[in-house]
């Protein structure tokens, strides 16, 4: 049973399933050319809100053979909805209009035709790639693809990606696809994780 927080906006419904902190292990299957990348690790995945109508999120990997840290990410999840007068930004930009409480119905009214809410995905790794993925979440399902995908200078050739979001059995399940290092979008990991506050 999932449990709504009680000053969770309405905006964040669509999403709340993914609220709390989840863990478990995952692995690693990509193929680049003849090299072959494999292995096991832990993860652990963050969902929190703090009033807005966004998720924050993040996310640390680590290598359960060498304990080694992977990639870590940051971002935020939000509906896709047009923004008005009564929103901040672009940045530090205050809203030009009083506060608008949302209800349900009126993200009822973002509903698609397919069933789903469109969202929108920002992350950013610590590895210098950072990028925007659009998608629906359909009840407990997420499916998102790369928008745009920006990279440092210093950054390794990373160009696009998808990811796949599900609530199975009480588990978070995901698993995501990348085009990265001069190879096509393929298979890239996938976890299993349970829900630890």
């Amino acid at each position: 049973m999932i449990e709504l927080p009680s000053d969770l906006p309405a905006d964040l419904v669509p999403l709340s399933w993914l609220l709390g902190v989840w863990e478990g292990v995952g692995v690693i299957d990509y193929h680049v050319g003849d090299d072959h990348y494999s292995g096991e690790f832990t993860h652990r995945v963050s969902f929190s809100h703090d009033g807005g109508d966004f998720l924050n999120y993040s996310a640390t990997a680590v290598t359960t053979d060498t304990d080694r840290a992977l990639v870590s990410e940051v971002g935020f999840w939000r509906l896709a909805r047009p923004r008005t007068n009564a929103d901040a930004g672009p940045g530090l930009l205050p809203a030009i209009a009083e506060p608008i409480v949302r209800t349900v119905d009126d993200v009822e009214s973002l509903r698609q035709p397919s069933g789903g809410f469109d969202i929108e995905v920002s992350l950013v790794h610590s590895d210098g790639v950072s990028e925007l993925y659009l998608g629906q979440v359909t009840g407990p399902r997420i499916d998102i693809a790369t928008d745009a995908v920006v990279r440092t200078a210093s950054a390794q050739q990373y160009g696009a990606a998808s990811r796949m979001y599900g609530l199975v059995d009480s588990h978070l399940l995901w698993a995501w696809d990348i085009a990265a290092l001069g190879a096509p979008l393929a298979s890239h990991a996938s976890a299993r994780l349970a829900k630890v506050s």
